[in-house]
């Protein structure tokens, strides 16, 4: 099998017949040997069906390979176009490649080169980044992007999630808080230091051993959001909690990571997202998966709440006029485009945030609470929001001198200034 990988890779050999009958008949013997030792079915072009299994077998990854190859031969020997199913990510449906000029460019260049890798790593029992792919043949892969899209069309295509073709992605992520837990190689993770985060691991999947007293998690959108929090020691001025950033738009290993922590410890998690529509996006994101839907039931978490920034903080905190941005016309469409989706009409508060925006007109990032008080997002903001949100926790930390202080301060600044946030 791998030499007809290799064979594929470097060998442009449709465009001489020649070598073409020579191989329809060196292909012809290898079918029937492989018929002979385990009867592979070819109908890899069925409809998409969302596999329930989290877990496959290295043998059946091979297999699920093998199938695809040899269903590409087997048109090959016939003196047939190849035929590949490719399934569009955000729906389920095939898009079929046909056209042999198309096949040759698109499964000689970069797909096959993928799957030869994939399949070395399955069968070597080793693991490889998309990163570390795209710099083992930079000319021939041309950019990161076509090996991360390629990598996933193959998860798709095969129907198993991406690390259990031995493909990891490089965290970008971030962890701070109550959690200490093993790596696959026996590694112990403390996360409980109060000035320093812990990168997201590569392996989700290899975790162990999940130490925690936290009473809620909570999802933070931005990566300076996040350092502040850890600046101002917030972990420990509330009960036991975890916080996590994907830092921006979240890449697999951060949603892995919340939904093993959902998984696992079974507590609340709660998202502090920008109060813009790009932030509600990526808190869609966590809680109901994005454009691999195949595997969404390993990623998203349907717990998710939302916690802030709301549209509707902006007016009952009074927020200062000119931290408010106004909606761009790209905001609008987001905004527009997020109100259709079909999961938010089980979200109706969630709706009313996002027509209460399209009303207002404005957004504001969560560094805009800074305009009412400098310590106001990790003080007043986040320890009452979680105080009397009505969530199910135990109580939180007591008022302290500070926290009290900063009240009185707010209820000044209500008294004194009226709401400029736009009716």
């Amino acid at each position: 099998m791998l030499f007809l990988f290799d064979y594929f890779i470097h060998k442009p050999f449709l465009t001489f017949p020649r070598k073409r009958t020579v191989l329809y008949n060196y292909i012809y013997i290898l079918l029937k040997y492989y018929e002979k030792i385990q009867n592979p079915v070819l109908g890899f072009c069925q409809p998409h069906i969302q596999s329930t299994v989290s877990f496959f077998s290295s043998r059946e990854i091979l297999s699920r390979i093998e199938n695809v190859i040899l269903g590409i031969v087997t048109s090959l020997s016939k003196d047939e176009n190849p035929v590949l199913a490719l399934p569009n990510r955000s729906m389920n449906v095939l898009f079929i490649i046909t056209d042999l000029a198309l096949v040759v460019s698109l499964f000689e260049a970069q797909i096959l080169k993928i799957f030869l890798v994939i399949y070395k790593l399955v069968q070597s029992n080793s693991y490889a980044t998309k990163r570390d792919i795209y710099y083992n043949n930079t000319q021939l892969f041309g950019s990161q992007k076509t090996v991360d899209s390629i990598v996933d069309d193959i998860s798709c295509m095969l129907k198993v999630p991406r690390r259990s073709l031995h493909v990891m992605a490089t965290s970008k992520g971030l962890i701070s808080g109550d959690l200490c837990y093993l790596e696959e190689d026996g590694t112990r993770i403390d996360c409980r230091s109060g000035s320093a985060a812990v990168a997201v691991s590569s392996n989700i999947g290899g975790i162990r051993n999940i130490v925690s007293s936290a009473k809620f998690v909570m999802i933070v959108e931005k990566d300076a959001t996040f350092q502040r929090l850890l600046d101002d020691d917030f972990c420990a001025k509330l009960s036991p909690c975890i916080i996590i950033t994907g830092k921006g738009v979240p890449d697999v290993n951060s949603r892995l990571m919340v939904r093993k922590l959902w998984d696992t410890l079974h507590i609340p998690i709660f998202a502090l997202v920008d109060a813009d529509p790009h932030g509600i996006e990526i808190m869609c994101i966590y809680k109901y998966g994005s454009a691999m839907s195949f595997e969404a039931h390993n990623l998203t978490v349907p717990s998710v709440m939302w916690l802030g920034l709301l549209p509707s903080d902006l007016q009952r905190l009074r927020v200062p006029e000119d931290a408010l941005i106004p909606l761009t016309k790209r905001d609008e469409s987001k905004l527009s485009s997020l109100l259709k989706r079909p999961y938010l009409t089980s979200q109706p508060d969630w709706q009313k945030e996002m027509e209460l925006m399209q009303q207002t007109q404005v957004k504001a990032e969560i560094q805009s609470l800074a305009a009412i008080a400098p310590d106001f997002l990790t003080n007043i903001y986040l320890p009452n929001k979680l105080r009397y949100g009505g969530w199910d926790l135990s109580p939180m930390l007591p008022l302290n001198g500070k926290t009290s202080e900063l009240l009185k301060l707010v209820a000044k600044l209500k008294k004194d200034r009226p709401c400029n946030c736009p009716a």
